[in-house]
């Protein structure tokens, strides 16, 4: 649904709500997707999303409703429920996004919520809150479609027919040996094309990628988007298959591994403003812009030690804020290109060299450029002033320099974090901006007292 069509669906809920409509609404209800749903819960009070749940007959609508909520809409959502309305709708979810939610709540609710729901479903919830955060294991699916490299082709439909038809994304069929040990993989697609009376260890590819339970999801999400996979097997220490990391969660952790990157880079911590606190946001916050505060006291030590400079040629405090823009700006295209292909895996550490000379050589040509367009209008500008020619050069070889050595900065200082284990998002943003401005105006100051004879 477009943007548009949600503002309107916000719009008319809300307005149903107060009228008490409850016939309208639950048309809409009715009607309407529940991943759809979920975003409307966001514009709701507590009061309002507990009415509209209670409205979904469908308990597959419900699963998928709370499955899609935001961490801070569904911790203001289990306020006003009650918690026999929430095991049932748990008892009905895939394991992994069960563990999921109740990670969020506190402890006490959590157990509470489990110890109601029935044995066979809670232990596989708590199984999976029993590894670590953001592991492959903490977000796998337990159902999976694994069967023994002797079965024949004929008789693996016959069990995809009857005895996996809960297993929610039967993406991949995975042979196991007699120990439950991972031996190869075979689609689906394979299986329909393939003679019936041909056992699956004859056709199974062996060649397999598979990931252990404590691997980082990240590296999980890199994987399945380098070989494109629908799914990939997560395996315990002795190769035995344990649970599938789909498509669907590595989706939600590329997406939230992109925000955290791009918050971090802008010196805001990993959190959204609305999950913050005043307090927390300050302090998150501070030591970032504190680091720029430095960066402008050094800008202005910079500029106060060329202040005869300055006295005698006014014109040079004019084109201070475009050489510090173009330098800040370019390294901070270069560093989010670095960080960027660092956390898709496009980049490695170990191209180091060619990618810094790369964003060097893009530098270099880009401050040629723009070195030249702004010293033509410093020589418009100031034609009839004392050494023009001598200042259009001078501004145009600092633009040269600023942005030749912010592309540097830009891209070396990601890679060195990378290479320190550091996370190189909290390379960009107030760290870079400020260490080129203060290189900038530096050498902008000291290429035209040379050039100026100051």
């Amino acid at each position: 649904m477009t943007r548009d069509r949600i503002e309107i669906l916000v719009e008319s809920i809300k307005r149903l709500l107060r009228r008490g409509a409850t016939k309208s609404l639950q048309n809409i209800v009715r009607k309407t997707h529940a991943a759809d749903l979920s975003i409307v819960f966001r514009e709701l009070s507590p009061t309002g999303m507990n009415t509209l749940f209670h409205m979904i007959k469908d308990i597959d609508k419900k699963v998928v409703l709370l499955s899609e909520l935001e961490e801070n809409t569904f911790l203001d959502f289990v306020k006003v429920i009650a918690i026999d309305d929430l095991v049932q709708v748990f008892e009905q979810m895939p394991a992994d996004d069960a563990a999921e939610l109740l990670g969020w709540l506190d402890e006490g609710m959590a157990d509470e919520i489990l110890q109601k729901m029935k044995k066979e479903d809670s232990l596989e919830v708590e199984h999976l809150m029993s590894y670590g955060e953001d592991t492959a294991g903490s977000i796998m699916m337990p159902d999976f479609i694994a069967l023994k490299e002797d079965t024949c082709a004929k008789d693996v439909i016959a069990a995809l027919q009857n005895e996996f038809l809960d297993v929610e994304m039967p993406f991949y069929v995975y042979v196991i040996d007699e120990y439950g040990r991972l031996v190869g993989v075979s689609s689906l697609r394979q299986l329909v094309v393939v003679q019936p009376d041909r056992p699956l260890k004859e056709f199974m590819a062996k060649d397999i990628v598979s990931v252990k339970t404590y691997t980082d999801s990240e590296d999980v999400a890199k994987l399945v988007a380098r070989y494109d996979y629908l799914a990939v097997p997560v395996v315990d220490n002795d190769n035995r298959l344990v649970g599938i990391v789909t498509v669907d969660d590595v989706i939600d952790i590329i997406s939230e591994e992109a925000t955290g990157d791009i918050l971090k880079m802008a010196g805001v911590g990993e959190d959204y403003i609305e999950t913050q606190t005043v307090l927390r946001g300050t302090r998150i916050r501070l030591p970032w812009l504190f680091t720029s505060f430095l960066g402008g006291i050094g800008a202005f030590f910079i500029i106060g030690g060329f202040q005869e400079s300055l006295a005698k040629f006014t014109y040079l405090a004019a084109f201070i804020p475009v050489i510090m823009g173009m330098g800040g700006n370019i390294g901070t295209q270069s560093s989010t290109i670095v960080v960027r292909g660092l956390a898709t895996g496009k980049i490695n550490t170990r191209d180091l060299w060619s990618v810094v000379f790369k964003e060097l050589t893009i530098g270099l040509i880009l401050g040629i450029v723009y070195g030249v367009f702004i010293g033509i209008v410093a020589q418009v500008r100031f034609h009839t002033e004392l050494l023009s020619l001598e200042l259009a050069f001078a501004v145009g070889l600092a633009v040269l320099v600023s942005m030749t050595v912010a592309a540097l900065v830009g891209s070396l200082v990601p890679m060195l974090f990378e290479k320190a284990n550091i996370d190189p998002a909290v390379a960009t943003g107030p760290f870079v901006t400020t260490s080129v401005d203060i290189v900038s105006v530096y050498c902008y100051f000291m290429i035209a007292t040379l050039l100026l004879g100051i």
